[in-house]
Formats: structure tokens, sequence, C-alpha cells
């Protein structure tokens, strides 16, 4: 029975201690001199030569610039689960040893490796780090990227390459590599002497807006000119930012370089007609027209092209009917495409012994039902207006809309005066509340009433007789226009 006790007691006593080991390794775990605060871990010109081994589990921004590390060894980062920005500039980094960041935060999404000693990126640098967005590696001594050094990067969305030794660039990597939200490469300040265009025409347009190239060591030709004259014209930030650092040298010559934007004469004789651009995904509507062009490392040297629909049909130039049709130029023009013609077509070029394709994903997308009614409801409209407009005017013009009966003519004044005189019993009554002036009892005492003013008051006259309104409207029409022929400055006379 006692051991039974002391059995359990044991347990909570060993799951004691183990919470103690970890909250030590926790507590204990900030390097000495460094500066640790929450979930931030700062050791920044410390004259470090090697990552911490002990380091706190909650860091999610470490900082180890300006110290003295020349290689990340397997596991230094191991347990840092919540880890998302990571600073290593300004150190002698010369090598990124294999899973280095194996079991470190696969939420790391800033790593700065800028300003070190870096030579070759391999493929093996960047494993683990799916969620990496930004990624420094500008001002090292980088000579070459294998074509698989980018490739585990999905989610990355900005790379600084810089101020290297750059003299070429996987750029085909790039299409192929998934890297569907890289927005900004910059190969600025290298020695690339020349450019892949076609590879670097096939990739996104959003990407080559944000694709960096000045002050290279680039050699003057027209197909250069041509793609820079391009990016110039639909506004790319790349160019309109770094004009004058745009330079090329003239026969590869070096101290013969010119800033081709700014003097652009030396490309006078070049047909600088823009190369057709390829989008490796294209949208458009059903029963639009589409043309596609055959852009690949073949164009311009006498290849043969042709197509592969995505219902496994061969097409040649000049095409298959009168619905698809191609071009000797490699370009594919679909005059009507339905949605049934979605899907991936492949062009392929051949040249003597080389060939090369090119995949483009055709989406064709259904009209709304109200995008589609548009047209004619809008067209019917201004129809119905027009018509009705025009009914308006020719009723207003051409037809009359009621008969009115003609207007009666004034009784001449002589007449009218002496009919006046006549009906002295019946316009009597009316005859009373006409006066020159006011009556002198509304005047009060002390007043006086200009004698130069003559103003007629008129009231209504209602006379009852059995019951009935006895004034009739004609009497009053005569009596209306005596009252009008009377002058201003005759008075009249009162009964």
């Amino acid at each position: 029975m006692l051991a039974a006790v002391l059995q359990g007691v044991q347990w909570p006593v060993v799951v004691l201690m183990v919470c103690v080991q970890l909250s030590a390794v926790r507590g204990a775990a900030c390097p000495p001199r460094c500066l640790c605060t929450a979930d931030i871990l700062s050791c920044p010109a410390l004259d470090l030569d090697r990552v911490p081994a002990a380091l706190p589990a909650s860091t999610a921004t470490m900082d180890l610039s300006h110290n003295r590390i020349q290689q990340l060894e397997p596991g230094g980062f191991q347990g840092l689960l919540q880890l998302e920005v990571l600073r290593l500039a300004h150190n002698q980094l010369s090598a990124i040893q294999p899973g280095a960041f194996r079991n470190s935060s696969g939420r790391l999404k800033h790593l700065d490796l800028s300003s070190n000693q870096l030579l070759v990126l391999k493929q093996s640098d960047f494993q683990e780090l799916a969620a990496l967005e930004e990624l420094l590696l500008f001002n090292n001594r980088i000579k070459h990227v294998e074509s698989t050094a980018l490739s585990g990067l999905t989610g990355l969305r900005k790379a600084y390459l810089s101020h290297n030794r750059l003299t070429d660039f996987p750029f085909f990597s790039i299409q192929t590599g998934g890297h569907q939200q890289l927005t900004l490469l910059d190969l600025s300040s290298n020695r690339l002497p020349k450019l892949p265009l076609m590879d670097i025409s096939g990739l996104p347009l959003a990407l080559q807006g944000g694709l960096y190239l000045h002050n290279n060591s680039l050699v003057c030709d027209c197909a250069m000119f041509s793609l820079f004259r391009l990016w110039e014209q639909k506004g790319f930030a790349s160019v309109r930012f770094f004009r004058q650092e745009h330079v090329c040298l003239v026969a590869g010559v070096q101290r013969s370089g010119i800033r081709f934007f700014l003097h652009r004469r030396y490309f006078e004789r070049c047909n600088v007609t823009a190369a057709p651009q390829q989008e490796a995904s294209v949208s458009v509507r059903a029963g639009a027209p589409l043309l596609l062009h055959c852009v690949t490392s073949l164009s311009g040297r006498g290849a043969a092209f042709f197509w592969l629909t995505p219902q496994l049909e061969y097409v040649a130039p000049p095409g298959n009917n009168g619905s698809i049709r191609m071009f000797a130029n490699g370009s594919l023009a679909m005059a009507a495409p339905q949605e049934q013609d979605s899907g991936i077509y492949v062009c392929v070029a051949q040249a003597r012994r080389l060939n090369d394709s090119r995949e483009v994903n055709v989406t064709v997308l259904p009209w709304p039902a109200s995008d589609a009614a548009e047209p004619f409801n809008t067209g019917f409209t201004t129809l119905l207006g027009c018509v009705v407009s025009l009914l308006l005017v020719l009723v207003y013009l051409y037809l009359t809309p009621c008969r009115c009966p003609p207007w009666p003519r004034p009784r001449p004044l002589a007449a009218t005066a002496q009919s006046q005189c006549k009906e002295g019993g019946a316009g009597s009554a009316q005859s009373s509340i006409l006066t020159p002036t006011p009556p002198a009892s509304t005047e009060g005492p002390g007043r006086k009433v200009s004698s130069n003013k003559h103003v007629v008051f008129l009231e209504p006259i209602r006379e009852q007789q059995n019951g009935q309104l006895g004034a009739e409207p004609q009497q009053r029409a005569r009596e209306t226009d005596s009252y009008m022929s009377v002058s201003p400055d005759t008075p009249i006379m009162l009964p």
C-alpha cells in the first residue's frame, strides 16, 4: 500500500521536473549580451562568429547582422517554430550548409543575407522555405545561380540580387518554377553581357514590369534596345525611374558605354518594331478574336512552326479551316473561339537540328447574361427614343391639338361710353365703389390726400335676387370696359 502511495506521488514530481526544465530552457535561452524582448531577439554588432546555440523558442524576429558569422550550419535554427524575420546582413557568410533552415519555422517570410561573401546559390540553400516572400542577396560575390536554386520558393514575391558578379541568370527557371507571385527581381549592377530576350519576353508582364537590369555590361544591339523601348512605352518602373542608368557597350568594349535612352541616334538604323509578346495564360470572351504568338528561342532564325491544340489537332500554315488560321511567323489566329476551345496550346519551332516549344493556356469565358443582352437593349432604346422624338416634332408642326372658338373683337370706345350712360339703374351699385382717391374716412386727421394720384378700387358685387347671384357676366364685362376707358386724369362723377 505504501508503494502505491509513493507511486502516486512520483508522477506529479516527474511532471513538475519536466515543466521546470522546459521553462528553464525557455527562460535562460537568451544568449549573453543579446537583447530579448517578447518575440524579438537582437544580437547586432557583438562580434559573433557563429549562430548562438541556445535561442528562445518564441522568437519571431532575429537580428544577427554586423557580426563575423562565416557559415550557416545544419540545424542552426532548429526549434524556432515562430520565426518570421531573420537578418544576417553584414557578416562573412561564404556558404550555406545543406539543411541550415531544417526544422526551423515554416513561416519565415523575410531573409536578409545581403553584404556577405556568398559565391554560388545552390538548390540546397533555401530548402524548407516555401513561405519566404522577400530574399535579400545584394552586395555579395555571387557569380552563378543554379537553375533550381529558387525552385522551392513558391511564395517568393521580391528577390534582390543587385551588386553581384553575375554573368548570366536562369530566367527560364522562373517560368517553370511556379513563381506566380514574383513581381520584383533586381539584377541591376551586375556583369550581364547579353540577355536571353525570348526567355524574358515569356515572363509574366507583372514580373517584366519589376525586372531591373540597369548598370550591367550589356552589348548594344537592336534586339536589346527593342525590348527596353517596349518597356518604356508600357511605362514600367524599372525604366521610368532609371533612365540614365541604362547603359550598353558599343561592340562590348569597356569604357564605350552609351546611355541609350538619352542618346538614341546610335540605334537609328535599327528596326525597332516591337517584338511580339505572349503571356503564358490568356483569357478571352467567347466569340472574340484571339491571336497567339509563338515566341521561342528560335524565333527569327528561319524556323518552321506548328501548333498542337487541346483537341490534339495539328495546325500548320495556312491553317485548318476558316476558324483557325496560322501565319508563317508562327502566330495562330482564332476567329471566334468558344468555351470548348479552352486548354493548353503548344507551339513548336524547328530550325535545322534544333527545336523549341512554348505553351499557352487559353481560357474562353462565357458572356454573362446581362452583358449579352446589353447591346440589344441599348440599340432598341436608342431607336425607340429617336422614333418618339420624330413623331412629337411632326405633331407639333403639322397637327392642331384642338380647335378653339374665335376671340371676340373689342367694342369701340364711343359705343362703350354711350352704353354705360344708358345703364344708370343697373350700374349705379357698381359706380358707387369707384373713387379717384381713397375715401376721406380712411385718412386720419392731419393727413393730405395727394391730388395727382387717381386709384380705382374694384370690389366684386354680388346681388342676391331670390337667393341667386344676379350680376350677369355680360354686364360685368361691359362695365369693366367702361372703367378701363376712363382717363386717369378725369374724375369719375358719382350719382
